[in-house]
């Protein structure tokens, strides 16, 4: 059978323009191939969210269903596999499934629901959607299809050691009922070692069953989410027939009965996928926001100049505009630094002092001050005062704001709440500081465009005299690993502590993670890149206390 994967990158809720996509791709691919593979929910991109709760959008579903019925008409022979939500006729539950919809010759054929719903980290599928009522495999030119929906795929239970979250295996059961071809539609999101683990859970399904497995994922940015591709044919010994790029669209046609397995598998470095990852993300959220461009504060930092050189491979030079605010406390070199790069990069870039302006707020407040001395509220009008400068350019120039801020500063509150804080999109919110530094350096690999200066520069929020991060926290490669244990693993303080940290700086992190989830509940949204990345997937409460 000749069969087309199709690696797309669909648009949240543009279920016209998804439909469209559909129709190019047959247009260029449909003469030629027996079946043409489209990812899960393609007609409405992944995670749709509640937009599935509305019953017009629903509707809208239904007609693009049957308007993609007319158009396999005019390629006669040919299936279409597409990912759809479709209302469920069963008397209890949400009323909705998530289905795969086999489509040939003007009508639909088949439809396979998903059976396992996930419910953890961002996933929240129960919310909308009932569990499949039967499993069926389905006969298809000379071949019987069972086809499978992203999580359906991943109930192996090596995943799952010590406790498998789910009762039965779809894949398994396809198998059992005489399937010989697999398939699976998906949309799995990108985190940092994912793409590893993917390979290998595709590759012993085919090879368990010793039947050719077909895996076909989404690609491109939704919200905070990251699609990376990596579409993937083994055949039954294992062996893998045809390996998608990541990051990028991609359509091929194979032949089951001819294609060899030559392929070689070579996953991507892990800070060359996070470059990518981050590069993708901010480009489609910027494109399916519609912003013209972005704008963001150059502090003469390593944060900030990370995320305006990936803004430049994501936008454009001409499409990214940066700004240094020095104030009473900048250094001459922040400055000098941030024009230097601006220059490397060849973007727009203005030198806006706040002396003047934070003066002015000084002058205001200090009678209500009086009997006070300084402290972190002061540091933080400097920091507010750049963040309003950022957004109004952001709305007169019709530019996304972007935030710089890491996962690091973001864990431990190292940050001002409508300050530096402020903007559409906190680009590197889950890239811990140590792999900004990793980064950085892989932006330079070829020649310097991060100046040096900037790399090697003790980190500082320069909002006092002096000021370095490590004055107030415990230096990053130790932050961060304890950040690691406690928030992506979920050890407990007494865990951390006996991994060899020291008891008060365990400790104190864990404390300053938990008292600053108010501020990380008001951050802009921020792109996913570890396995627990604040946001939909660390639903924490605000107002609780926990012993240590």
């Amino acid at each position: 059978m000749k069969l087309t994967l199709a690696q797309l990158n669909p648009v949240v809720g543009d279920i016209r323009g998804n439909l469209e996509h559909v129709a190019r791709t047959l247009e260029q691919h449909g003469w030629d191939t027996d079946l043409i593979i489209f990812s899960e929910l393609f007609l409405v991109g992944y995670p749709p969210k509640d937009l599935v709760e509305r019953d017009w959008f629903i509707a809208r579903v239904e007609t693009a269903l049957r308007d993609l019925c007319k158009l396999s008409k005019e390629y006669p022979g040919t299936g279409i596999l597409v990912g759809a939500p479709l209302p469920n006729d069963a008397v209890v539950g949400k009323g909705l499934v998530n289905a795969a919809v086999l489509i040939a010759d003007g009508e639909i054929l088949f439809k396979q629901a998903k059976t396992l719903l996930p419910t953890y980290d961002v996933f929240d599928e129960a919310r909308h959607f009932d569990v499949a009522a039967r499993t069926a495999v389905v006969p298809f030119k000379d071949e019987i299809l069972g086809i499978t929906i992203c999580e359906d795929a991943w109930n192996d239970e090596r995943l799952w050691p010590e406790r498998r979250i789910y009762a039965m295996d779809p894949v398994a059961r396809m198998a059992e009922l005489g399937a010989t071809l697999l398939i699976n539609i998906s949309a799995s999101p990108f985190e940092i070692g994912k793409a590893e683990l993917r390979y290998e859970l595709i590759r012993t399904h085919a090879r368990k069953h010793g039947i050719p497995m077909v895996f076909v994922n989404q690609v491109g940015g939704n919200d905070e989410l990251v699609f990376d591709g990596g579409s993937m044919v083994f055949d039954a010994n294992g062996s893998p027939l045809v390996l998608a790029p990541f990051f990028q669209e991609f359509v091929t046609t194979f032949d089951t009965a001819s294609q060899k397995a030559e392929c070689l598998y070579r996953p991507l470095p892990k800070v060359e996928a996070v470059y990518q990852a981050l590069i993708l993300g901010l480009r489609d959220y910027l494109r399916k926001c519609g912003f013209k461009g972005a704008v963001l504060g150059l502090s003469g930092g390593i944060d900030s100049a990370l995320v305006c050189c990936l803004a430049v491979e994501a936008l454009g030079k001409e499409n990214v505009f940066g700004v240094t605010m020095p104030s009473p406390y900048s250094s001459a070199g922040s400055v000098d630094d941030s024009r230097k790069l601006a220059e490397n990069l060849g973007i727009r870039f203005e030198v806006i002092p706040i002396s003047d302006i934070f003066e002015s707020y000084m002058k205001t407040l200090s009678p209500h001050f009086q009997g006070k001395a300084a402290d972190v509220t002061e540091e933080n009008i400097q920091a507010r005062i750049r963040g309003n400068i950022v957004m109004a350019f952001s709305n007169k120039l019709g530019y996304l704001a972007l935030s710089t801020g890491n996962k690091s500063e973001m864990a431990v509150g190292y940050c001002t709440l409508y300050g530096d804080m402020s903007g559409g999109l906190s680009v590197i919110s889950d890239v811990p500081k140590t792999l900004v530094y990793e980064l950085c350096e892989y932006i330079n690999r070829e020649r310097e465009i991060i100046p040096r200066a900037i790399i090697e520069k003790a980190p500082s929020a320069e909002l006092r005299p002096n000021q370095r991060d490590q004055d107030t926290l415990p230096p990053y490669p130790v932050l961060d690993q304890i950040l690691q244990y406690y928030i992506e693993e979920g050890w407990s303080a007494a865990e951390i502590i006996r991994a060899g940290f020291d008891e008060e700086t365990v400790k104190w992190v864990i404390r300053t993670v938990d008292r600053n989830e108010f501020k990380r509940r008001q951050a802009a949204p921020g792109l996913k890149v570890t396995s627990k990345a604040f946001g939909n997937g660390r639903r924490m409460p605000i107002a609780k206390r926990t012993e240590l």
